[in-house]
């Protein structure tokens, strides 16, 4: 015993002799004002390192009372601290960095939940974890791990992903980049295709569940997603990387930034490609992405910051369009991966369905300091953006020409677009129905020429063009009253033009295509040289002309103009924080139809219809002390209608009965901070009033027209947990669970009126009640284990679990009250696995490799439905038509490896 005692001291002595004390810290998210837990203190010149815990709090031994800590994150500049005692040094401050963009400080506008402060349900992905997850996955489906987000790949084509936030789609999901809104300004969609290039920018993503802490008047019904390319200043330096995965994908990027000079500029730029065949038949795509960014700050008072990025895009599609969908039984007999749209022309891939698209958007952001309180934020942007789709045009025999049995070759359910092109041009061809086809009609004088129409027999491939022009200015005056109180007052102002039209993209082996829509030009027919192909040619200039393209089908503008105001009052002493928010907006709405209405016509033109808006908010959180929090919020919208809602029928008739959506928000949650557990409790009511819905309905007596349907109502309540478990230095656990109950409310009912705007049936009456509201799943699990088993080396395994997952309705259904409810798809996990690894070769030099694979575990699903609806979206992979009372969909396994080196 006695030799053990004398062990256990010369033990204890040693210790003492070479460890004389202990240094401590809090290391800290500059960009979030949050602990940073995880980060790396090492003492400079030895291995003697410690990281911090769920607090972001370290403890480090010395042997001397003087040093210098380097203190790292993942996603974050590394910073070195001196020391001159023991004891506690206080605050580290990291400041976010993207790797890439290091010298360009993006400030002033943004609206940043704080944990334990801002009364608002809040979870942030960071810089390291989009680097360590993204692989070849789209930037919305990193949030997946989050509570009540719903977010796949729809279609399975790069850029096709979507997302939901408490069952509400990104129509109605505040989409901010960097504090600027870019949901469309008519019809409040976001494509992630437009932005394919942001994961590579991004240090940080903030999805605020629920009203959320945004000061604008915007559409955050479900939610605010906050996308944070802010990067902060860093000696000179740069990284290439480069990735790989299936069918073909390869990611390259390259950048470099000077570090601010002594005058205060700092630039950076970032250069990428991504391209490969795609994990569906006839998905191939190619992206690029770019990032400029240039940063003045003359004097303590004054910040200068540009920044233009961008990502153009071409990449072809399997969609959910009715006439462009596989059904069961293609699926069953062609395979998973089956795309409807796919096929051959001359040997080369083609299909019906491409997305092509450039939205560059530039901001220039003013920060100016009057004084130590008052601070004014400005940030002037523009976008504009050229692109669209393309699709079929024209008819043949049978339901649709392109969903015609009668071109698609047996053996693999691919679109013959040779034969296609050679029925077009006019030869006598034999079908694969056995069908003998006569020759499209012919224009005179014929002189010779095949010419395809909307009414004859033949078909071509169309681009549907939706072009903007957006211009705004985003000004917010801060002002600490005093160390508890301050305010703010800004501005919001706003111009978007949207351009429609379609033009002819291929005309597939015709000489030309007869179009008889626009009463202007009523008997004209586009040849070869109006035909403009959807390829990276056409989108890269988004100044050019497009008022010379030939347009068919359709022309019209949508002209929308918002000016807003806003105000907030905040309280904080450290235990009790509230805030009160309020806002006002007017938009106005005018229509302009090119195609509809004669020049002559004052109708073709109609005056702008303004709508008043605005909302109010206020929420307050409790400190009740270091360990817990409580909080609340409450708020109320009265939303703009989007403009389909305010022109009816796509004509320049103005809704007679349009009103302002109204919805009603209420919020509270709970935190626990044990130090190594945290966990968040959320509980939820968001009713969403007067919605719009129109549908086509054929009356008892044959009668055919659209009815208008407002009053439309949607409740959605729920549950969230999120947590967070550190079981050793080595061992941790994240999870989350969600359980929604998102259901219409009452029945809804309007007028139905055919094309010469007469009443056919005065009470239409959808019968909604108590039906689930679809598109997202309602109950959603993860859990993931993360393991460190040595030093700059990260394993991660994630288990997600969907279930209550309805499709979206098809409001005809509704009409009958005798309808089934909402098809039900089955309950689906997915395992995804992920590696990263970094390691230092020279001085600061490092280089990093992260694999990931994603749906481990190849799944295909048949869902049993007791309604005939069509599938609108049910898959990150597939889409499907309800066919025989069944459905098909299923998630495929794909890889991707990448490898950074930073210099």
């Amino acid at each position: 015993m006695k030799k053990v005692y004398s062990f256990i001291v010369a033990l204890f002595a040693s210790t003492i002799m070479f460890s004389q004390g202990t240094v401590t810290g809090t290391v800290m998210d500059g960009d979030l004002g949050s602990p940073l837990p995880g980060a790396s203190v090492v003492l400079q010149g030895t291995q003697n390192g410690a990281s911090t815990d769920f607090d972001g709090k370290f403890t480090i031994e010395v042997s001397e009372a003087s040093g210098t800590l380097v203190v790292s994150y993942i996603g974050f500049v590394t910073k070195r601290v001196p020391f001159n005692s023991y004891g506690d040094i206080g605050s580290i401050t990291l400041n976010p960095d993207a790797e890439e963009l290091e010298g360009v400080v993006v400030t002033g506008i943004l609206d940043i939940a704080k944990d334990r402060e801002t009364p608002v349900a809040v979870s942030t992905i960071t810089a390291a974890e989009i680097q360590e997850k993204i692989g070849s996955q789209e930037l919305p489906e990193v949030l997946k791990s989050t509570p009540s987000i719903y977010a796949t790949k729809t279609g399975g084509g790069f850029g096709d992903g979507r997302i939901n936030v408490r069952g509400f789609d990104s129509q109605n999901t505040a989409i901010m980049i960097n504090g600027i809104p870019v949901n469309d300004m008519e019809n409040g969609r976001v494509f992630w295709s437009n932005w394919a290039g942001l994961s590579d920018v991004t240090t940080a993503m903030q999805v605020q569940r629920g009203l959320g802490s945004s000061k604008l008047a915007i559409s955050s019904v479900g939610g605010t997603i906050n996308i944070i390319t802010k990067s902060t200043d860093k000696e000179e330096g740069g990284s290439v990387r480069f990735g790989g995965g299936n069918d073909g994908y390869i990611k390259t990027t390259a950048s470099y930034n000077t570090g601010k000079n002594d005058k205060g500029f700092a630039a950076s730029i970032l250069l990428g490609r991504t391209a490969g065949d795609g994990y569906v038949q006839g998905t191939k795509f190619e992206g690029y992405n770019y990032f400029i960014g240039l940063g003045y700050e003359p004097n303590d008072r004054n910040s200068f910051q540009f920044v233009l990025t961008g990502a153009p895009q071409v990449h072809n599609q399997r969609t959910s369009s009715f006439f462009n969908v596989a059904t069961l039984a293609d699926h069953v007999e062609y395979g998973a991966l089956y795309n409807f749209n796919h096929g051959f022309l001359n040997g080369e891939e083609f299909g019906w369905r491409r997305n092509f698209y450039h939205k560059p958007i530039a901001s220039l952001n003013w920060d100016h300091k009057f004084n130590d309180k008052t601070t004014l934020s400005t940030s002037i942007y523009a976008s504009v953006g050229r692109g669209g789709g393309t699709g079929d045009i024209g008819v043949g025999p049978g339901f649709g020409f392109a969903s015609s049995s009668r071109y698609r070759i047996p053996a693999t359910g691919q679109v013959d677009y040779d034969l296609i092109s050679r029925f077009n041009g006019g030869e006598s061809v034999t079908f694969y129905n056995g069908d003998n086809g006569g020759n499209p009609r012919q224009i005179a004088p014929t002189n010779g020429e095949q010419i395809v129409t909307s009414f004859g027999d033949g078909i071509i491939r169309r681009a549907s063009m939706n072009s903007h022009n957006w211009f705004g200015l985003i000004a917010n005056l801060h002002t600490d009253i005093d160390t508890e109180w301050s305010w703010d007052v800004g501005v919001d102002a706003r111009s978007y033009k949207g351009i429609h039209y379609r033009r002819v993209d291929n005309l597939l082996g015709a000489d030309g295509y007869f179009d008889d829509d626009d009463m202007n030009n009523p008997n004209h027919t586009v040849r070869q040289d109006g035909v403009i192909e959807s390829n990276f040619g056409s989108i890269v200039n988004i100044f050019k002309n497009i008022d010379d393209e030939e347009k068919i089908d359709y022309y019209n503008d949508g002209i929308v103009r918002w000016l807003g105001a806003f105000g907030q009052l905040e309280y904080s002493n450290g235990i009790v924080s509230a805030f009160l928010q309020g806002g006002v907006s007017q938009q106005g709405f005018k229509r302009i139809d090119y195609f509809g209405y004669l020049n002559s016509d004052p109708e073709q033109e109609t005056d702008f219809e303004n709508r008043l808006g605005g909302n109010i908010k206020g929420g307050a959180n409790f400190n009740i002390n270091e360990a817990h929090n409580v909080f609340f919020n409450a708020g109320y919208y009265s939303k703009q209608p989007l403009f389909d809602a305010v022109y009816l029928n796509f004509r320049n008739e103005l809704n007679p009965d349009l009103t302002n959506e109204k919805i009603l928000g209420l919020e509270a949650g709970y935190g626990i901070n044990l130090g190594d557990f945290r966990a968040k409790i959320n509980i939820y009511r968001t009713a969403w009033k007067d919605r719009f819905e129109d549908l086509d309905i054929e009356t008892d007596l044959g009668d055919e027209g659209t009815a208008n349907i407002n009053g439309v109502e949607q409740i959605h309540s729920g549950f969230e947990l999120e947590a967070n478990y550190r079981a050793s230095d080595a061992v941790q656990f994240k999870g989350m669970l969600s359980m929604g109950n998102w259901e219409y409310g009452g029945n809804a009912s309007g007028a139905a009126l055919d094309d010469d705007r007469n009443i056919i049936d005065p009470d239409v009456t959808l019968y909604l009640d108590n039906v689930k509201v679809g598109d997202a799943a309602q109950f959603t699990t993860n859990l993931e284990m993360i393991i460190r088993p040595c030093e700059n080396l990260k394993l991660s395994t994630n288990l997600y679990s969907a279930s209550r997952l309805f499709a979206q309705i098809n409001a005809e259904d509704f009409a009958d009250p005798n309808h089934q409810g909402s098809l039900r798809l089955p309950s689906y996990s997915l395992i995804d696995f992920g590696a990263y690894y970094k390691f230092n070769i020279a001085g600061d030099n490092t280089i990093s490799i992260a694999a990931n694979v994603n749906n481990l575990f190849d799944t295909e699903y048949i869902a049993e439905s007791l309604t005939n609806n069509f599938v609108e979206d049910n898959g990150p992979t597939f889409r499907g038509l309800n066919t025989s009372n069944k459905v098909f969909f299923g998630f495929g396994r794909t890889w991707n490896v990448s490898m950074r080196y930073n210099f």
